[in-house]
């Protein structure tokens, strides 16, 4: 019997299935499917970096945020209100058609704001912060009205007109405030020139809003001052006082204001006075429990029928909650998360002063506020009649947030690429822009319009 060496047996190569030295082909494949997914990561990647690295990518990210944020809040608005206008007015419509005219205004106002030379915008802004102060005194005289027992309304003389004139103020301190920092941007580093006049300022406004009972709207200027001081830059001793000073002005509000120590009674134990002062807090917990995961439905809320006051104002978030469930109120915080990455990403990226701070304060104006309404009808803080942007009704307020976007818009275009891009259009040059290509990050350069 002959005897079979291991160099007379031969490789017979590979076989289907196998698993040993005749198997390569099959390693190879694996090869190239763990090498697809990095490619197909990066290439994503290097798209969204793209589409990011767009000379107008900061104006659009916030006008599309803005107007989808407009279309469910005049959803829920008509939604919210329907019962309570049909009630009282015998039209359903009722406080929808009103808020398509405010925003109608407000529309107009963004444009020519946006549109506005920023020579302009910082003079008018001036202008502004003087009327704005005007305005609020004028609601301790006889043309000032009381509403929900705060005395922050003024009469126009048309019925079922108001203007609130701390909403308006809000735009006036942020930009006066930002023009003031633009003037003295080689002084900031000294804390006299960095306080003064801005700080004064916004006290007077905060004082006149302080007395006329909104607690709400003042804890939120005192959030745009805080905000705009950081933007600039504010040494951590100057916020940390302040912040001490804020905390203490927080308590005396409530100290001094019995209403407020029976709301923060009921803040703290949520069983007391269920059908009073806790009653407007428990049926916005009930409204939003009852929303699960995907809502009621578009109508279909229980809490709009008489249990929850203001259901189409400070707590529209309640009812947008129990009709769209957890999914449909964290696409709102989506919403609201986009407009204040896409503020400050316009503040980060200006190079003029002046539209940094502008950018930066109604940022933080925006996100501050709608953070203090949500955290209120979440029962996170206790009950303040502060609207949600962009969002709850309101002619003085939604007028008020437009002209904001307006600021936020312009400051957007004026950006370094925005502005070379839209130069170059008015000149009808064809600029050459460089687009990443492929899956291996090549870049070739074209003209676009």
């Amino acid at each position: 019997m002959a005897t079979l060496t291991p160099s007379d047996v031969k490789d017979p190569g590979p076989r289907p299935g196998g698993r040993g030295r005749g198997s390569a082909r099959a390693g190879s494949r694996k090869d190239r499917t763990t090498d697809i997914a990095p490619t197909s990561s990066r290439a994503v990647a290097l798209w969204l970096r793209s589409v990011l690295d767009r000379p107008l990518t900061s104006y659009h990210l916030v006008l599309g945020s803005v107007a989808l944020l407009l279309v469910v809040g005049l959803m829920m608005v008509l939604s919210a209100s329907s019962v309570n206008a049909y009630l009282t007015t015998g039209d359903s419509y009722y406080y929808v058609k009103r808020q398509l005219i405010f925003l109608g205004i407000g529309v107009v106002g963004a444009v020519v704001i946006m549109r506005m030379p920023v020579a302009t915008l910082r003079w008018v802004s001036w202008v502004g912060m003087g009327l704005a102060v005007l305005l609020l005194v004028l609601t301790y005289t006889p043309l000032g009205m009381t509403i929900n027992g705060n005395r922050n309304w003024l009469s126009t003389g048309v019925a079922g007109f108001g203007i609130q004139p701390a909403e308006f103020a809000k735009l006036a301190m942020v930009v006066w405030g930002a023009d003031v920092m633009a003037r003295k941007q080689k002084l900031l580093d000294r804390p006299f020139h960095l306080l003064v006049p801005f700080l004064p300022g916004a006290l007077v406004v905060i004082a006149l809003v302080v007395f006329q009972g909104d607690a709400g709207t003042a804890v939120v200027l005192g959030g745009i001052v805080a905000g705009m001081l950081w933007i600039v830059g504010a040494p951590v001793r100057v916020l940390l006082g302040l912040g001490g000073l804020g905390f203490l002005g927080v308590v005396g509000l409530f100290v001094t204001s019995p209403v407020r120590m029976r709301r923060l009674a009921a803040y703290l134990d949520p069983s007391v006075n269920v059908n009073g002062i806790n009653d407007q807090a428990q049926a916005g917990m009930f409204a939003i429990a009852s929303g699960g995961w995907w809502g009621m439905g578009l109508g279909a809320s229980r809490q709009k029928w008489g249990s929850l006051p203001e259901a189409h104002t400070d707590f529209i978030f309640a009812v947008l909650g129990e009709e769209f469930g957890l999914f449909g109120s964290l696409v709102v915080l989506a919403l609201i998360g986009l407009l204040g990455y896409a503020g400050f990403r316009i503040a980060s990226r200006s190079d003029d002063p002046f539209s940094r701070y502008a950018a930066g304060g109604v940022t933080t104006w925006f996100v501050a506020q709608a953070l203090f309404n949500l955290a209120v009808v979440l029962r996170l803080l206790p009950i303040a009649g502060v609207p949600l942007p962009l969002v709850s009704y309101g002619g003085s307020a939604l007028i008020g947030n437009l002209l904001a976007v307006g600021v936020l818009l312009g400051c957007a275009r004026r950006e370094p690429a925005a502005r070379a891009l839209i130069s170059a259009r008015r000149s009808g040059d064809r600029p050459r822009v460089t687009v990443t290509t492929g899956t291996t990050g090549s870049r070739r350069t074209r003209s676009r319009a």
